[in-house]
């Protein structure tokens, strides 16, 4: 499937790290694009599944070795700054030799690898981690790979702010949902609140629409955080 890969960077992705919004333009790159999935070795780095030695330079792999790759990469991950865990992943053989040297790289398309992290709990991917141009694919593209679609940026998504205003109609004392960028978050959603509640009422309307955007997997799939912003409705 990858004859003739020399383990170098795909030319795509070396043109998505220098780009101005690289992690669009990686992910988009990243559709079509082959990665390597890191095997550490334990007992012996290396093997075949005959006992040969591993060819590094021509990566020759079985297909069946890079499923196996894919079904036990929750195995190998690396946590980020905020406690949350990636995937690493690699776009040649000099970064992730300079990960851990002693790493097998498994060559497979990023769309499986994205599967791959698409079932762990936080279900992110890290490009080339301790590489200058080390990027970060939020969960919602690491959906949109696996799945084959395109991802948009929840602060670009022109189908977002209808699907937040319809999963909250309805919920107590809401008069109105707007959704803007967020400074600390993706998404920061305004929501007016019809004048004069109390204490219990105002928890009583943000937790019912936190529980339902929790709960809707539309949401969840297109934003990888977000905040809700409560504001008074003035009286009329």
């Amino acid at each position: 499937m990858f004859a003739g890969d020399d383990g170098s960077c795909p030319q795509a992705l070396e043109q998505a790290f220098d780009a101005e919004q690289r992690t669009i333009s990686v992910v988009t790159a990243l559709a079509d694009t082959r990665v390597l999935l890191p095997v550490v070795p334990h007992a012996h780095p290396g093997r075949t599944p005959d006992g040969g030695v591993v060819d590094h330079d021509s990566m020759r792999f079985a297909e069946d070795e890079v499923d196996n790759a894919c079904e036990s990469a929750k195995l190998v991950s690396v946590e980020l700054a905020d406690g949350r865990h990636a995937l690493p992943v690699f776009s040649s053989l000099a970064t992730m030799a300079a990960w851990n040297p002693s790493a097998r790289p498994v060559p497979t398309e990023a769309p499986r690898a994205a599967l791959a992290a698409a079932s762990e709990s936080d279900g992110l991917l890290l490009l080339d981690p301790d590489a200058d141009h080390a990027t970060l694919i939020p969960r919602p593209a690491v959906w949109a790979l696996a799945q084959g679609r395109q991802w948009v940026p929840a602060q670009h998504d022109p189908e977002l702010p209808g699907l937040i205003a319809a999963t909250l109609t309805g919920v107590p004392h809401v008069a109105g949902v707007r959704v803007e960028p967020g400074k600390t978050t993706e998404i920061r959603i305004v929501v007016a609140l019809t004048s004069g509640l109390d204490r219990d009422q105002l928890r009583e309307s943000l937790t019912q629409a936190s529980e339902r955007l929790r709960a809707n997997d539309d949401v969840r799939m297109r934003v990888e955080s977000m905040e809700l912003y409560p504001t008074a409705l003035a009286s009329a």
